[in-house]
């Protein structure tokens, strides 16, 4: 940090978008590893889930209870990329992987 940055407080907007810019770019790199690529409306919602999420692990909001059996039709490495997004988080729980998933699912089906 320079010496003149003033610290964001973690739950202020610039923060939030921070540090959902900092993972959009990560989640960028990982869909081009993977050959994955969403349109624009996709981009667009999925950026706003993220920022969603990492409002939520800035602030500790607790994530409405979600039902596992909604993603039993996810296959397990598009889970395992949606992990491997949350977990770049640190505090989020697994429910936030299933969500995540499922933007992943959609912008793979952009290749067939």
């Amino acid at each position: 940090m320079r010496s003149d940055a003033v610290p964001l407080k973690p739950g202020a907007p610039e923060a939030i978008q921070a540090l959902a810019d900092n993972v959009l770019s990560r989640i960028a790199a990982i869909y081009a590893a993977h050959h994955i690529e969403a349109n624009a409306v996709q981009q667009q919602m999925l950026a706003a889930h993220v920022r969603a999420m990492a409002a939520r692990s800035l602030t500790g909001e607790a994530l409405p209870d979600v039902d596992a059996d909604l993603f039993e039709d996810i296959p397990p490495a598009t889970l395992a990329l949606a992990q491997e997004v949350v977990d770049l988080f640190g505090n989020l729980p697994v429910e936030e992987a299933w969500l995540l998933s499922v933007h992943i699912e959609v912008a793979k089906s952009n290749e067939a």
